[in-house]
């Protein structure tokens, strides 16, 4: 996630700085050094920002698609996004079977699902 994506992802969520970091369980210094580019963005920060992004109530009046619908799996019934029935949160689970992802750890993971259909029909 770029500093340009987080800032404006903060500003989708309609929260302050301060509020945002609450959320996210940062310093209000951090994220001013996230939206400056002063400091790389973590993982665990960039998936907490996407799931508040899915999970915002307007937001979730919109019907979800499953990754199992999207990809057409076949190994959704191993597959812990399928256990979980969290196919529009398949890019937060570890662990999942999708075949670009599978065995990737969660930084390649990641780098896969900021371009997958999935993640990106929910922003």
């Amino acid at each position: 996630m770029t500093r340009e994506e987080f800032s404006k992802s903060r500003k989708k969520l309609g929260k302050t700085q301060k509020v945002l970091a609450q959320l996210l369980g940062v310093s209000l210094k951090a994220v001013q050094s996230y939206e400056q580019g002063w400091r790389t963005i973590p993982l665990h920060v960039e998936q907490h920002v996407y799931f508040l992004l899915v999970n915002q109530r307007k937001d979730r009046l919109v019907k979800r698609k499953d990754c199992w619908n999207q990809k057409k799996c076949e190994d959704k019934k191993a597959c812990p996004a399928w256990e979980f029935q969290a196919g529009h949160l398949c890019w937060f689970i570890n662990g999942t079977l999708c075949e670009c992802t599978v065995g990737k750890g969660r930084k390649d993971k990641m780098k896969i699902c900021r371009e997958c259909e999935v993640l990106t029909s929910l922003l």
